[in-house]
């Protein structure tokens, strides 16, 4: 799969594409991560991509001319993958939204600075916006680094465990179990006694209950979208979990 990343900063990518499993990842060709200056396809001698908004106001807003230029220049006209823009204003990126984009061999990230985009950006070249969560930062390069990570560990052989992103966090809108590695005894403090059973039927019905306790103790709202089998139900009335009483018509 291919990331093209645009942005004002690049060299911010350097140093985290370089680093463990994307490294990896790009090494044996899984991925392949490509990080474009906008400044590059800025006119003038300043190669200014920027300017105060119209009808005033603070800040400063990326003008739309270096932005259209890049991306139509690396991508073609019309640009031949999805554009994400990387805002706070987009819909909430999702481990559902990872997994999709995994499935696409190439996409484009825009990373926004300063005040915002031209709005024309928006409207007429951008197919997608997301935010990585309801707060703001200082530009979508941190967001375009959450994106590579999560969509790249869903894509075959990047991860050393063929079945380790279907056991992440959020993969199944549940909370992954609980996970524990040597010394068997720290300061006191054992490891369960099924984890060193051997008995890989019990190990997994118990991480399954510790998955759903997980998830109804810290984030109950994933349960209603989690796709939960009859045994599931049955583990979760067993820690004490009690459906959510339906609002009936009192008119």
């Amino acid at each position: 799969m291919k990331f093209d990343v645009f942005s004002l900063f690049p060299q911010v990518f350097n140093d985290y594409l370089n680093s463990s499993i994307l490294l990896k990842a790009i090494e044996n060709q899984l991925i392949e991560v490509a990080v474009h200056d906008i400044r590059d396809w800025a006119s003038g001698k300043h190669h200014v991509t920027d300017e105060p908004p119209y009808g005033g106001g603070g800040g400063m807003v990326m003008k739309p001319e270096p932005v259209f230029h890049a991306i139509e220049g690396v991508l073609g006209v019309p640009p031949e993958c999805p554009i994400i823009l990387l805002t706070p204003q987009g819909r909430v990126f999702t481990q559902k939204d990872a997994q999709n984009f995994a499935r696409i061999p190439h996409v484009a990230l825009l990373c926004g600075r300063y005040e915002g985009f031209d709005e024309r950006i928006r409207q007429h070249l951008v197919t997608d916006e997301i935010s990585i969560g309801d707060y703001v930062l200082t530009g979508g390069e941190l967001p375009a680094l959450v994106l590579i990570d999560a969509i790249s560990r869903n894509i075959s052989g990047v991860l050393g465990d063929p079945d380790g992103a279907q056991d992440d966090s959020h993969a199944e809108n549940l909370l992954e179990y609980p996970h524990y590695t040597r010394p068997e005894n720290f300061r006191g403090w054992k490891v369960p006694e099924i984890l060193l059973s051997g008995n890989h039927a019990l190990i997994a019905d118990w991480r399954r209950e510790q998955s759903l306790r997980r998830t109804w103790e810290r984030r109950p709202d994933l349960l209603e979208k989690a796709a939960l089998s009859a045994a599931d139900y049955a583990k979760l009335k067993k820690i004490g979990w009690k459906p959510a009483e339906k609002e009936t018509d009192q008119s």
